[in-house]
């Protein structure tokens, strides 16, 4: 039997609309190129922990969220790479857009409020990057007077703000590429943020940049997932436990950091990844 035009038409336009309905109610998220796969947010704009590079995906994070993967019973060709601004995290999750989000995101009480976290499977700390040749600043004791960047609306501006607001003066940037630039042309003295992330910084600097090393908060990275899913928290947390002990996190962090004399703070490193289990 030979359908007319308007029939295919109309044939069609119901197939899409089936389509469209169960994609609204399919826990995989839409698009037929996402069935089977796992979807994880990261940054995209970070060297050294969430980068993207000539369409891959590079950095710590990328390398924790694929061993993860791995664990979990995905291929890396099973990733599905999204990207996930730090004001974005939580309703991404809460949407369903992704699986789990590895984002240097931080784990706090506000937070999981909204989302529930995994991990941790890194603790940083607010440190400074300096130029190289630059050695009048070796901590935060010696930042009275001297001209900080950071960016704009993060945890980072806020405590400068609250702890050294008399003695500095800071200028605030949309993302820490600029603030680097400033630091390059000497318009600023140091740039401030979490370790991990000065670290794959001074990393694609070459050399003309470095980590201070002397961190002043702690801040510990979490893998955010659905809120309540303590499930999925028992195993992520037991495949970063995996990840520790066989060596390759170890790996993950020199790999993501070479050229520069970063090290994780060793009190906290590596962490005991408990949260969001039961």
């Amino acid at each position: 039997m030979t359908f007319r035009p308007s029939i295919k038409r109309a044939a069609t336009r119901v197939v899409a609309a089936v389509a469209a309905l169960a994609c609204a109610f399919s826990l995989a998220g839409c698009g037929e190129d996402e069935a089977g796969k796992i979807r994880i947010g990261i940054k995209f704009d970070q060297p050294g922990l969430g980068f993207k590079k000539s369409g891959t995906y590079v950095g710590f994070d990328v390398d924790v969220a694929k061993y993860i993967a791995k664990e979990l019973g995905y291929s890396e060709d099973e990733i599905i790479w999204k990207e996930a601004p730090s004001k974005q995290r939580e309703a991404m999750i809460q949407n369903g857009d992704v699986d789990m989000i590895l984002a240097t995101y931080s784990i706090t009480d506000e937070r999981k409020k909204a989302v529930s976290f995994a991990g941790p499977y890194f603790v940083a700390g607010q440190d400074l990057l300096v130029r190289d040749d630059d050695h009048s600043i070796n901590g935060p004791e010696d930042l009275d007077g001297k001209r900080l960047c950071s960016v704009t609306g993060s945890t980072s501006a806020k405590t400068v703000k609250e702890k050294f607001a008399s003695e500095v003066q800071l200028m605030e940037q949309p993302g820490y590429a600029e603030c680097a630039t400033a630091l390059f042309s000497g318009i600023v003295d140091a740039v401030t943020t979490d370790d991990i992330i000065l670290a794959g910084l001074a990393s694609a600097s070459r050399g003309k940049l470095r980590v201070v090393g002397k961190p002043f908060t702690q801040e510990y990275y979490g893998v955010g997932i659905k809120k309540g899913d303590v499930r999925l928290a028992a195993r992520i947390n037991a495949a970063i436990e995996d990840m520790i002990q066989d060596g390759a996190w170890q790996r993950a962090i020199e790999d993501n950091t070479k050229g520069t004399s970063y090290q994780p703070n060793a009190k906290y490193n590596p962490p005991e990844p408990t949260e969001g289990e039961a």
